[in-house]
């Protein structure tokens, strides 16, 4: 049996747990869980880990994503026809975004939900764009809406690129990240599997003095399903935050080879 260490302090809602070193992949990592269960955003609820801070641009996709809303601390994912998934384990956070009562925002929907999204809210109409599975070819929002530009318009054309798009497509119109240490908030860890792939948007990513990263992960899931916020399962605490020193990365429902870190063209530094 391996004892586990774990100090808290509550004040305003505010705790501060940390763990005991564990390994993973051969590799030593340290979990530390900084949660303000009160607060209702990615950044002002998931503190940093000590020592680590986030180098935030104006406008950027980083600053979108951090900023969406989340569920009161504790709530549950729902899958699009109201059934439960248990948190344990998997998620302790949820986003605040609806979900329409169709089994079509699942993975890699929601990865391109989030992007269409940030894009719409800039007005950058014309960058809002996703490729079909049947032809390889992109979609274009403007195309779609011609002169309805309303966000009724763009949920339309959403569920159509949710029809017709999935990891598969949306593998091929990312680019991939050939080194690690460059991830980024906004980057995808994606596999295109037969029959099925997953898909994993890095929601957060912060850096310390050194230049090392730990980064915060998103998922949606089959069936369709509220997008969550991962915990690290290689962490006692049942952290979100994800250590860069290991040889892959392992969530609770999938695991990824670094190689599949992908980007979206816009993004590429």
């Amino acid at each position: 049996m391996r004892l586990i260490f774990i100090t808290a302090i509550s004040m305003m809602g505010f705790f501060h747990l940390v763990a005991p070193k564990t390994s993973i992949n051969e590799e030593v990592i340290s979990c530390e869980l900084n949660l303000k269960i009160s607060n209702n955003t990615i950044e002002s609820r998931f503190i940093p880990p000590v020592g680590y801070s986030r180098n935030i641009h104006k406008g950027s996709f980083q600053e979108y994503l951090i900023s969406l809303p989340l569920k009161q601390y504790g709530e549950k994912v729902f899958t699009y026809n109201g059934i439960e998934k248990p948190m344990e384990n998997v998620y302790c956070s949820v986003i605040d975004m609806d979900l329409d009562p169709v089994n079509l925002q699942q993975c890699a929907d929601a990865v391109m939900r989030l992007r269409g999204e940030y894009l719409y809210s800039k007005k950058q109409y014309d960058k809002i764009h996703f490729e079909y599975l049947s032809d390889g070819k992109p979609r274009y929002f403007i195309d779609f809406a011609k002169s309805d530009t309303s966000y009724k318009n763009f949920r339309k054309y959403m569920k159509e690129v949710f029809n017709r798009a999935n990891t598969r497509s949306l593998k091929n119109e990312l680019v991939p990240v050939m080194d690690k240490n460059d991830i980024q908030a906004g980057d995808v860890f994606i596999m295109a599997g037969n029959p099925y792939g997953h898909a994993i948007l890095v929601i957060d990513v912060v850096e310390n003095d050194k230049g090392e990263k730990q980064f915060l992960l998103a998922q949606s899931y089959m069936p369709a399903q509220d997008t969550q916020i991962l915990i690290n399962p290689s962490c006692p605490n049942n952290s979100p935050w994800y250590n860069m020193n290991t040889t892959a990365i392992e969530t609770p429902e999938w695991n990824f080879e670094w190689s599949a870190l992908h980007r979206f063209p816009q993004e590429k530094a």
